[in-house]
């Protein structure tokens, strides 16, 4: 029997006894034992690995998809920016949302961190992970091949978390020149095993981690398909290597970058759209583009009614009827008039409130979240532009020219000619390709540039200057309260 993972109707028993971890609060000690008798039962079968297995990626899905975390980057970095109100008194006003007004400006605090749920979200589904790697291997009703491919999927879960949470809450690899700086608590072992009080690693060792985790979970990975679904909603060893070489790029080591974002483009089977198709495979209300790796799909009920989507923030139904976020003027201004990415947003007026009055004035909807939209984890352009900055830094900007223009005659946009700023092309490359796909303020980091947010920038700090200890975000002061091994990031 197989279970539907982009439909999450079953989770552990014991998720609810979870929700305070290893370094958030006690209540788990609280449970015992008839919390401990319930992890055993749940897990002692295959059925209740895959149940376990398939409440890990709804996790995952609802904590990337959260209405903070998918918009942090982008509006951090300058690719967003708020829309009027379309309900409140006076019409067309502007207000930032709550649930961002802090780190929006560069003043999130530890005591009620915008990102808490985040953080805590985070390391449940870590602790998820860490309870299947724990049972699988006494499995005594699945193959090997079977429990390999769980494990594998658990690995790279586990892996993808704490990456996550260590662009979050760690400044960039080559903030020190050894990495020495504080990265995040990498945690290999579940409650179940006692509750501990570990320390945060540094930044060096949280990457050592990372990448044997994934790197063990490659040779891991099997042909076995567990959960029924789209196979491009769960980890697989394609879109594990597309973590694989994210990370190697966040850690500037570019001959492993290049090499496993070489081996995707020519061996994964995945093929980048087409010029002819781009739009209109952005355009599907359902379905992701062709070119995805791994897409956290929206759940469904049983009469296949969708959850709320990506387009609960990006959305346009009406002049009334809109969402949060729209693109700002400053990634808009980078697109060449020629270039088909220009289609990928929908113009509409809105009411705004000029000096007191309402005007019309035009706004533009990124059309990759309309309808009902999943999580874009990893696509196949990515890869390209991995292999390009790694390219540049190994020396040989000739390769890196080319797969940026391989992705710039796609968008009909002008190919370059010659390797002059091929840095800087790059990095606007990025910016115009993956918008609003979570990439934007930690490729800024990564390349230690300045933040400059010009057009419809509400902030009281618009700009931020690197180095900065605002670059990351409070650990929750509950978590530090907890954990006296717990060190606050710097500025908190």
């Amino acid at each position: 029997m197989k279970y539907f993972k982009n439909i999450k109707t079953i989770k552990f028993p014991v998720i609810l006894a979870m929700i305070c971890l290893l370094q958030s609060c006690s209540d788990f000690l609280e449970q015992e034992p008839g919390t401990q008798t319930s992890i055993n039962e749940q897990l002692e079968t295959k059925k209740g690995v895959l149940q376990a297995l398939n409440g890990m990626y709804g996790d995952i899905r609802d904590n990337v998809s959260s209405p903070i975390f998918v918009v942090y980057s982008d509006i951090q970095g300058g690719n967003l920016k708020i829309t009027p109100s379309a309900t409140s008194d006076p019409k067309g006003q502007f207000r930032v949302p709550d649930i961002i007004s802090n780190f929006y400006s560069f003043e999130d605090q530890a005591i009620e961190s915008d990102f808490e749920g985040f953080y805590k979200g985070g390391y449940e589904i870590i602790n998820e992970a860490n309870l299947i790697l724990e049972f699988t291997d006494a499995l005594t009703d699945a193959t090997e091949a079977e429990k390999n491919q769980i494990k594998a999927e658990a690995l790279t879960a586990r892996a993808y978390m704490h990456f996550l949470l260590s662009e979050v809450y760690s400044q960039n690899y080559s903030y020190t020149a050894d990495a020495s700086h504080l990265g995040i608590i990498y945690n290999t072992k579940s409650i179940k095993n006692g509750l501990q009080y570990p320390a945060r690693e540094t930044v060096a060792n949280t990457y050592l981690y990372m990448i044997n985790d994934i790197t063990t979970a490659l040779n891991l990975y099997s042909d076995d398909v567990l959960l029924n679904g789209p196979s491009y909603s769960y980890f697989n060893k394609n879109n594990a290597k597309a973590l694989l070489s994210r990370v190697y790029l966040s850690k500037k080591d570019y001959k492993n970058a290049y090499e496993t974002a070489d081996d995707i483009i020519k061996n994964s089977g995945v093929s980048l759209i087409n010029s002819t198709n781009y739009i209109a495979q952005w355009e599907q209300p359902d379905l992701p583009v062709s070119e995805i790796l791994l897409e956290f799909s929206i759940s469904r009920n049983t009469e296949g009614t969708a959850s709320t989507s990506l387009a609960a923030q990006f959305g346009y139904t009406s002049k009334t009827v809109y969402n949060n976020y729209v693109a700002s003027q400053d990634l808009m201004d980078l697109y060449e008039t020629g270039d088909i990415r220009k289609q990928l947003f929908l113009e509409q007026p809105l009411t705004t409130l000029v000096n007191l009055q309402p005007v019309d004035l035009n706004y533009y909807f990124t059309k990759k979240f309309q309808g009902n939209p999943g999580y874009v984890a990893f696509r196949l352009s990515e890869q390209y532009l991995i292999r390009a900055e790694a390219a540049l830094n190994l020396d040989n900007p000739d390769q890196a020219r080319t797969d940026i223009n391989i992705i710039r005659a796609r968008s009909n946009a002008t190919l370059l000619t010659d390797n002059s700023n091929l840095e800087e092309a790059l990095f606007l490359e990025r910016r115009k390709e993956l918008c609003f796909e979570g990439h934007l303020f930690f490729d800024i980091a990564r390349n230690h540039k300045d933040i400059s947010r010009i057009d419809g920038c509400l902030s009281n700090n618009c700009s931020l200057t690197y180095p900065s200890a605002k670059f990351v975000l409070p650990i929750p002061r509950t978590n530090i309260n907890f954990n006296s091994n717990l060190k606050q990031n710097e500025s908190y």
